[in-house]
């Protein structure tokens, strides 16, 4: 149990660095946010019959059910990090685990909920989807080493 607190930090760190490598890429790229975490909600929504509402309503509880999964997702990659690793890793290690926890967590639910599909991502897509949770596990990585 003592792991998860460091594994929280680390996933809030790690989160913060992928939602600022987000934000950061749609000024540069002049691209809008994705509306797949939306739709993440949506989906969810219509398989446990959960009424989010209509109109504006409906849209700002989408918009905060999606950044809580977010910010879900990030943390539980931080404390499934901290419990599934025993001993210190080198941080490229260490960032290359929590990059592809993180990837997993968030494409694999949204693939099965038929959100996405990354067999038809294109290079840019898989590119940037790569450098954002790289961002994670990397910042993630060190912030679990300094707080361990």
């Amino acid at each position: 149990m003592a792991q998860v607190i460091p594994g929280l930090i680390a996933g809030a760190v790690g989160t913060t660095a992928l939602n600022i490598a987000t934000y950061l890429d749609m000024v540069v790229r002049g691209r809008p946010p994705s509306s797949t975490p939306e739709r993440s909600v949506q989906r969810l929504a219509e398989i446990v019959g959960l009424d989010l509402g209509k109109g504006e309503e409906a849209e700002n509880r989408t918009s905060g059910l999606a950044a809580v999964l977010g910010y879900a997702t990030g943390l539980g990659g931080g404390v499934a990090y901290a419990l599934l690793v025993r001993r210190r890793l080198p941080w490229p290690a260490a960032t290359a685990i929590l990059t592809g926890l993180t990837m997993a967590a968030s494409s694999i639910p949204m693939t099965l909920l038929g959100v996405t599909d990354p067999r038809r991502w294109s290079a840019a897509d898989w590119t940037a989807d790569v450098l954002f949770h790289v961002s994670y596990g990397a910042a993630a990585a060190a912030a679990y080493e300094r707080v361990r």
